[in-house]
């Protein structure tokens, strides 16, 4: 049985490439409060849970015809 494993948390370049958002969006998003991020030493990590939760509360677009 082959399992696939998923990061716990993302370095901020990493998570603006899963995101597919720019880093001062990701920046402008933990200074407001909407997504947390932790430290560990100098680096910023930003959990998977807390990134898909983010992202969740995006707007949705929505399309009229």
């Amino acid at each position: 049985m082959e399992l696939t494993t998923q990061p716990l948390a993302y370095r901020i370049s990493d998570a603006c490439k899963i995101a597919g958002v720019g880093r001062s969006l990701l920046y402008q998003a933990i200074r407001d409060g909407s997504l947390q991020a932790k430290k560990y030493g100098r680096r910023t990590l930003i959990l998977h849970g807390d990134l898909e939760s983010w992202l969740s509360t995006l707007p949705k677009v929505g399309i009229k015809l």
